[in-house]
C-alpha cells in the first residue's frame, strides 16, 4: 500500500463527504509497502497522534521527531512524509478535516479573524506537540476527545466533533497570535518544491538531468539544487534515488519481473547498481525483500 497521488502530488483520498468534511484514520507505517509514506499534500488539516512506538515525520522543510503520545498538527496544503525510526513499527491515528468546520463560510468573520491568518501563514506549516508547552496537554486532550467521540458515534456525534475542533482550533489560534511576525512566507519555494516533485514523479523512469529539472521551475541548476537541500534537508540526486527504490517495492512485491527489468523499469541502467542503491535504502538486498514479502 502506498498512499495514491495525482501528478501535482495531491493526495486522491477522500477525507470525509462534502456535508461533512471530516476522517480519522488509524494507521501503522508497516502498512505501507516501505515502511513510510511518501511526501503528498492536501487542502485539509491533518493532526497525527502517536500510539504506539515512533516515527519521523516531515513537514515541508520541518523534520520531527514524534514519539508515543505526541502529535504534530500539519497546516493546509503543506507537503508531508513519514518513515519509520530504525526499522521499528509505529502505529497512530490521523485525524483530517477542513477547516470550514471551524468557520462555516468563508466570508465569516470566525474565518477572517481566527482561520485564514493561521491557514495563509506559510512560515507555521507544522506544530510539533511534544508538551514542551502548557498548551500542547490542551490540544491534545481536543485530539484525544475526538477520536473517542469518533470512536463511539453517540447522539450528536458531528455537533460533538465540531466542537472539539473548536476548542482544538482556539489554542492554535492562540499560539499563532503569540507566533513571530516576522518571519518570511516561503510559499513560491514549496510551489516549487512541488513542482519538481511533479516532474520526477512522471520522469522518474527515465534518465534525468539538473538541467531539465531547472528548468521546470525557471532557475539555474547551482540555485535549483540548494532550494531542494535547503527545504527536503536532503540533495536532489540523492532523492531521485530513494524515490526510483520507493518506486521498485511494488514491482517486488507484485510481479515477477526479473532485478534486471526491474532496474530499468524504474530508472537504473545497472542492476548492480540498483542493487547496491537498494541496499542502501532498505538494509538488504531487492531479492531478499522480495522473498521476504508476504
Amino acid at each position: 500500500m502506498q498512499i495514491l497521488t495525482d501528478r501535482f502530488q495531491k493526495e486522491m483520498k477522500e477525507h470525509g463527504n462534502y456535508s461533512f468534511p471530516f476522517l480519522v484514520s488509524y494507521e501503522k507505517l508497516s502498512g505501507y509497502e516501505t515502511g513510510s509514506f511518501l511526501w503528498h499534500w492536501h487542502p485539509e488539516i491533518e493532526v497525527t497522534f502517536v500510539t504506539q512506538g515512533e516515527m519521523i515525520y516531515k513537514v515541508n522543510d520541518s523534520v520531527f521527531h514524534i514519539r508515543e503520545g505526541e502529535g504534530v498538527f500539519g497546516n493546509s496544503n503543506t507537503l508531508h512524509a513519514g518513515e519509520m525510526l530504525d526499522r521499528k513499527d509505529c502505529t497512530y491515528t490521523s485525524v483530517t478535516f477542513d477547516p470550514k468546520l471551524i468557520y462555516g463560510y468563508e466570508n465569516s468573520l470566525i474565518y477572517q479573524k481566527y482561520v485564514r491568518p493561521i491557514l495563509k501563514n506559510h512560515s507555521m506549516p507544522a506544530i510539533h506537540f511534544d508538551f514542551s508547552e502548557e498548551w500542547h496537554f490542551i490540544a491534545l486532550q481536543a485530539v484525544k476527545n475526538i477520536i473517542n467521540i469518533h470512536t463511539e458515534k453517540n447522539l450528536g456525534y458531528e455537533l460533538n466533533i465540531a466542537a472539539e475542533l473548536q476548542k482544538f482550533w482556539k489554542q492554535i489560534y492562540l499560539f499563532h497570535d503569540t507566533y513571530s511576525k516576522d518571519m518570511p512566507e516561503d510559499k513560491c519555494s514549496f510551489d516549487r518544491i512541488r513542482k519538481i516533485l511533479s516532474y520526477i514523479d512522471k520522469n522518474y523512469m527515465r534518465k534525468l538531468t539538473l538541467g531539465e529539472i531547472a528548468g521546470q521551475i525557471h532557475l539555474c541548476e547551482s540555485e535549483c539544487s540548494r532550494l531542494f537541500k535547503k527545504h527536503m534537508h536532503i540533495s536532489l540526486f540523492e532523492f531521485i534515488l530513494q524515490y526510483r527504490i520507493e518506486k521498485s517495492i511494488d514491482y517486488l512485491s507484485n510481479t515477477n519481473d526479473s532485478i534486471a527489468e526491474i532496474a530499468e523499469s524504474v530508472g537504473f541502467n545497472d542492476s548492480n547498481y540498483y542493487t547496491k542503491v537498494f541496499r542502501k535504502f532498505k538494509g538488504c538486498s531487492p531479492t531478499k525483500y522480495r522473498h521476504k514479502s508476504p
